[in-house]
C-alpha cells in the first residue's frame, strides 16, 4: 500500500477540510522526508498541516483525513 502526503487546511466554516495531495510514495522513509521538508519550509503564519496517510488508495486516504475524531479525555493524573 502506498503512502500519501497531504497538505490540510480547514475551511472557513470548519466543517470540511481542504485536502491537497502533494505526493505518493511506496516507502515510508521517502514520505517522511518530504513531510519534514515541507513543514520546515512553512512559515509560522500558515495554518496548514502536513500529514502522511497509509491507505489502499487515494480515496480511502482522503476519507480517513476527513473523519471527525473526538478529543481524548484527559484524566486528572495526566494533567
Amino acid at each position: 500500500m502506498p503512502y500519501y502526503v497531504y497538505r490540510i487546511t480547514d475551511s472557513a466554516a470548519g466543517l470540511v477540510k481542504q485536502l491537497e495531495l502533494l505526493e505518493t510514495f511506496e516507502s515510508y522513509r521517502d514520505a517522511k522526508q518530504l513531510t519534514k521538508k515541507t513543514r520546515g519550509e512553512m512559515d509560522g503564519s500558515e495554518a496548514a498541516q502536513i500529514k502522511v496517510m497509509f491507505a489502499d488508495n487515494e480515496l480511502s486516504a482522503e476519507e480517513q483525513l476527513q473523519e471527525k475524531r473526538e478529543k481524548p479525555i484527559t484524566m486528572e493524573w495526566e494533567k
